[in-house]
């Protein structure tokens, strides 16, 4: 992606563009070939382009008008869709890169170069060439279908729903939007509407198992359990391979799996009839009902097989994250945040909750949203935009965050605020952003938000690795599926919390799962005193809450503290010496930290 320079530059270079197009379109076109060469994922690039064809009278028709594919494009924009359904995103470029040169009008190949976009991370420029698509052709439901996808990976889903109701003003039967629309509104935290689509498309398809799934999770959501058990086994009843609905099965913790239920998945592996996603839900299910049955080699074999299938469709570098701290290590000192005590944003509305995932963050989440002045939202990811529009992971991100002036920052904070809105749907004065790996971010949360309180959820961690292990995310937490790659990723945030506490001593509180669960009282109380409220009941009583919960632990908070989950790792101990290898001194000193290098 291009460092914030070269994006300054580049619009400059776009605007050169545009005035030489007013005078010398040939001239113009020319240039803007050249440029397309080095960034095919330009939508304004693409949008004078096709200005400068028309004034040549080179398009063969308006800018508004779907322009009809030259002799022998369509099978190589089929070849190009095919490449990319199968994963080969080099050669949909190859394809479609010339493609858009010459044809920069083509919705088919601009769809498809912005699913290519997608593909790679690049979210916002691939809803930009989408948005270029549809200003061509308005009616163009697969771009639709696109833009809503880049939507819900943005953790857009109420743009997502919006998307969908511009294809249901046409078609206001269109099955696919209907459905899509539900899961969208459901993470946008819309439940009565969500739901209310859920039941008149399970009435009228009542034979498809996703549906029936994502419908049970929507009811899990919201805290009916039973109701959400019972679709999830419509789901397998009527496609016994649907490995999806069986895992969201498992995974209500609750729902202990019966041995029929175990052969049946066996049968459904063994018949080759189950696609790879069914495969790898199957093996996760399968491990969690033998794990509840006390056959851990069995139930690690799966874990294993599941994680496998995982891993060959990720993209992961550890070096990645290890670099990136030691970077955060050498640069941020306590001198830095000391020149920088003005600016950021005042409010302290956000509760930051970060750290590792399954480390228990959910349980304080439930626990501060059981208080009167607090709300629960869920795993925002608004915070990981903006540094990544700042530059994250570019050579000049770190000088870009140190060249903040104080009115920037504070614009930023209140950004970060705007952008988090639509989730505060009950209106507390404070409310929460559990975004485990929000750690990495504690500098730039520091300078735009140095209000905002910021909780460290720790766990054990040989019982976080191997939950991690064990649990297939929707999204993300690409270091899970890996015992080496998790004991990395452990151990370089601790490395980066050390660093933390040393040159903002006091700023972050940390809660030690065990110590919440063996005296509760104490460290609620502790919890309340540091975030600044008044200690009330109901915060003991957390279980009692009702809300909606999206994470797996869901329906353990809805039950009193037990100590039944600190030590299940322990039985599978034998298999975790890559997590503890990789762990090195962070796993004898827990939960001290050791001395790190200074880089």
């Amino acid at each position: 992606m291009a460092t914030e320079t070269a994006e300054g530059s580049a619009e400059a270079r776009l605007e050169q563009l545009a005035e030489l197009l007013k005078s010398q379109p040939a001239a113009a076109a020319e240039q803007l070939r050249e440029l397309l060469k080095d960034d095919p994922l330009s939508a304004r690039a693409y949008r004078l382009l096709a200005a400068a064809l028309d004034v040549l009278s080179q398009s063969g028709s308006g800018h508004g008008e779907i322009r009809a594919a030259v002799s022998g494009s369509g099978m190589r924009l089929m070849q190009a869709d095919r490449a990319l359904q199968s994963g080969d995103l080099p050669t949909a470029e190859i394809i479609l890169r010339p493609r858009l040169r010459e044809a920069p009008n083509d919705v088919n190949a601009l769809r498809l170069m912005a699913i290519l976009a997608s593909k790679l991370g690049f979210q916002t420029e691939a809803e930009e060439l989408l948005q270029l698509t549809l200003e061509i052709a308005p009616d163009f439901v697969a771009a639709q279908f696109a833009l809503a996808a880049v939507f819900e990976k943005q953790n857009r889903p109420l743009d997502a729903a919006l998307a969908m109701d511009d294809v249901l003003a046409r078609y206001p039967d269109n099955y696919a939007a209907l459905a899509i629309k539900a899961g969208a509104l459901e993470r946008a935290g819309r439940f009565e509407e969500s739901l209310q689509l859920y039941e008149a498309l399970v009435e009228r398809s009542p034979d498809e198992p996703r549906l029936w799934s994502s419908y049970g999770l929507a009811l899990k959501t919201v805290g009916r359990s039973e109701e959400g058990r019972q679709a999830m086994r419509r789901a397998v009843k009527v496609l016994p391979q649907a490995g999806e609905a069986w895992w969201n099965l498992s995974n209500l913790k609750t729902e202990r799996l019966s041995d029929d239920d175990v052969a049946t998945m066996t049968d459904a592996l063994e018949s080759g009839e189950a696609t790879e996603d069914d495969r790898l839900h199957l093996h996760f299910a399968l491990g969690k009902a033998l794990e509840d049955r006390g056959d851990a080699k069995g139930a690690f074999d799966h874990y294993a097989e599941g994680n496998r299938i995982r891993l060959a469709q990720l993209n992961h570098e550890p070096d990645d994250v290890t670099q990136e701290v030691s970077l955060s290590r050498r640069f941020f000192t306590r001198q830095f945040f000391a020149e920088r005590m003005d600016g950021g944003s005042s409010a302290r509305d956000p509760i930051f909750i970060v750290g590792m995932p399954r480390a228990g963050s959910t349980l304080i989440e439930q626990i501060l949203a059981s208080h009167s002045q607090v709300e629960g939202t869920t795993e925002l990811p608004e915070i990981g935009f903006l540094a990544k529009r700042l530059g994250r992971r570019q050579g000049n991100y770190f000088p870009r965050l140190a060249e903040l002036t104080p009115q920037e920052r504070r614009e930023l904070g209140e950004e970060y605020l705007e952008l988090t809105r639509p989730h505060r749907i009950e209106g507390r004065p404070m409310f929460i952003d559990k975004m485990p790996n929000n750690w990495i971010h504690i500098p730039l949360i520091q300078l735009i938000l140095p209000n905002a309180a910021i909780i460290d959820a720790r766990r054990h961690p040989l019982a976080c690795g191997f939950s991690n292990f064990k649990q297939h995310f929707v999204r993300g937490q690409a270091f899970s599926y890996d015992l080496t790659w998790m004991g990395r990723y452990y151990a370089d945030y601790v490395r980066m919390m050390a660093h933390i506490d040393a040159i903002l001593p006091g700023r972050v509180h940390r809660v030690i799962h065990e110590e919440l669960v063996a005296d509760t009282e104490r460290e609620i109380a502790r919890l309340l005193d540091y975030v600044g409220l008044p200690f009330e009941e109901s915060c003991l009583r957390f279980h009692e809450t009702q809300r909606a919960i999206r994470t797996p632990s869901s329906e353990q908070v809805r039950q009193p503290i037990s100590r039944r989950g600190v030590d299940q790792w322990r039985q599978f101990e034998p298999w975790l010496e890559p997590l503890k290898a990789a762990l090195g001194p962070v796993l004898n000193s827990y939960p001290e930290v050791p001395d790190f290098p200074s880089t």
